[in-house]
């Protein structure tokens, strides 16, 4: 069971990081043969990602709905995050994979979103809870009096 941390916390980050969301949108109910081997290909890209830091990812963590599965991945730099994309033998796999089995066919959508975020242009919150999202992919802080708001911790004048 993950350690809830009572009171409020931040997230610190060094420099400038890429937030990137990939998904998987299941547009087919009953085409399970097209959309589970996507879905189950998101798994060694991770094991790939987490055993090689010097690639320069950072975190992913997992979001479920009812038509299909977020990974909100965490990187160091959006052209460490293109290397690999280019790059990585489990990612080249994967694509190529659904290029060939679904393609244009629609029983099963892929997204991305790229952020590029520039040093101190975030905040975060957390309230009685465990080390979560842009904390565990950079360091967990407690909130100070300096650092009480939102306006506060992205060094904005109220």
């Amino acid at each position: 069971m993950a350690v809830i941390f009572p009171g409020r916390y931040t997230a610190g980050m060094e420099g400038s990081f890429v937030v990137f969301h990939i998904g998987v949108r299941i547009n087919r109910i009953w085409a399970v043969h097209r959309w589970l081997p996507v879905t189950l290909a998101m798994s060694p890209m991770l094991q790939e990602l987490y055993t090689n830091k010097e690639l320069g990812f950072l975190h992913a963590s997992f979001h479920f709905s009812w038509r299909g599965i977020t990974v909100i991945q965490y990187w160091r730099s959006f052209e460490q995050l293109e290397h690999y994309a280019r790059h990585g033998q489990k990612h080249l796999k994967a694509w190529r994979n659904f290029h060939r089995k679904v393609g244009a066919g629609g029983s099963v959508g892929i997204y991305h979103e790229t952020y590029e975020v520039r040093a101190g242009g975030y905040e975060a919150m957390y309230n009685n809870m465990p080390i979560h999202g842009l904390a565990k992919a950079g360091s967990h802080q407690p909130i100070t009096a300096s650092k009480d708001s939102a306006t506060q911790r992205l060094g904005k004048k109220s």
